[in-house]
């Protein structure tokens, strides 16, 4: 593994939920606090429904949803933190498996602990732990509130 293609980025997921709410904020923290960027992912999957009954959105409305709630999110934490850098990437796929393949060569990663977004389609405490048996870098798991 080449070590010299690691940046400094801070990958956070976002999925609507107030966990993930949580992670954001400390993620643009933590960035802020070492000058880093940060990459807000969202991943979501049109349900595996058949029949025109059970499709209600088709997958570029899910694409735009998907993307529309990443944008509220980041737009409601972002504006505490004006000076961190942040990238927005809303994504199809497995909620894990893409924060894996992002955080890839990236410094951190960090995601809430539980709750769902009804996009998403996966409850972050399993997302939380497939990133930290996955991911090739530090993981940090976000407590929700009390």
């Amino acid at each position: 593994m080449n070590h010299s293609s690691i940046d400094d980025t801070v990958v956070v997921g976002v999925d609507g939920s107030e966990p993930a709410r949580r992670a954001l904020e400390w993620a643009m923290e933590y960035a802020e606090r070492i000058g880093a960027p940060v990459l807000a992912v969202q991943a979501w999957q049109v349900p595996f429904t058949s029949g025109a009954e059970g499709m209600v959105l088709s997958a570029a409305e899910y694409a735009a949803a998907a993307r529309q709630d990443l944008e509220k999110a980041v737009d409601e934490v972002a504006r505490e933190r004006p000076g961190v850098y942040i990238t927005m990437l809303a994504v199809e796929g497995n909620s894990g498996r893409t924060l894996v393949e992002r955080s890839e060569h990236a410094a951190l990663l960090v995601v809430g602990n539980r709750g769902h977004g009804a996009l998403v389609g996966a409850i972050i405490g399993s997302v939380g732990k497939y990133c930290v048996t996955h991911a090739r870098c530090p993981v940090v798991v976000v407590r929700g509130g009390e």
